[in-house]
């Protein structure tokens, strides 16, 4: 890889911008201070160093964010804010995108990464991820409504859902659930909530496949993943 490539991917700007730094005599390769931006360079085994701090080379990112209400899951929006705009200059030179949507107003476990590959292990209808949500509902969940989950159910454009795991935390007026479904379908949850007659008004998603939402994490707030979490992440692909 050139080094103006490396160093750009890296987020020391873009490639005329780099070619500034070089002519700066700031870089070093293997201890040697270059200055030709095609300079070419092992990107796992070369010591890059810009004005004497090393430079490690990272191709994929992956971070873990507890998404607000109001922010919606895209890259770029012309009206709304998105989980983009809640990051980083260091991170967004990534081009991260969202592994799959959020609603505009549900919170919780949302994934970002460059990685194509696992985003697509991710979300294929074929892999059947869990995906795990809580939620306020009103009107009382019953049994009934857990078994009709459990067989799956019809939403209004008749389609029929795949089993679902609805356990009831509390019931009432207004009930707290927790649901697990392999689906992403377009507002699916409240969807499914609607087949039975009632409604979601607080929808917060808690894990998905193998990780869950760091309870740690404010809402709006975001950290790169572990290297625990990156290792269940990969015995998925």
């Amino acid at each position: 890889m050139r080094i103006d490539k490396f160093l750009s991917n890296m987020g020391f700007g873009s490639r005329k911008e780099v070619k500034v730094l070089l002519k700066s005599k700031a870089v070093e390769v293997n201890g040697t201070v270059v200055r030709d931006p095609k300079i070419q360079v092992n990107e796992q085994s070369d010591k890059v160093e810009v004005n004497g701090e090393a430079v490690e080379y990272v191709e994929f990112i992956y971070l873990l964010m507890n998404k607000p209400a109001g922010v919606v899951s895209a890259t770029e929006d012309n009206y709304d804010r998105t989980v983009i705009d809640l990051l980083k200059d260091e991170e967004k030179h990534f081009n991260p995108f969202p592994v799959g949507r959020l609603d505009k107003d549900t919170e919780g476990f949302l994934l970002l990464t460059n990685d194509g590959q696992l985003a697509h292990e991710l979300l294929s209808p074929k892999k059947h991820v869990d995906k795990t949500y809580f939620a306020h509902i009103k009107g009382t969940v019953t049994d009934e409504d857990v078994a009709a989950f459990e067989k799956g159910v019809v939403l209004e454009d008749g389609y029929a859902t795949k089993p679902g795991k609805l356990t009831v935390l509390k019931s009432g007026p207004i009930s707290e659930i927790e649901l697990t479904i392999t689906e992403g379908k377009f507002h699916q949850v409240k969807r499914m909530f609607i087949s039975v007659g009632k409604e979601v008004t607080y929808l917060k998603r808690l894990s998905m496949g193998p990780l869950s939402l760091d309870p740690a994490l404010a809402l709006g707030k975001y950290r790169h993943l572990t290297e625990d979490e990156l290792e269940l992440l990969k015995q998925r692909k």
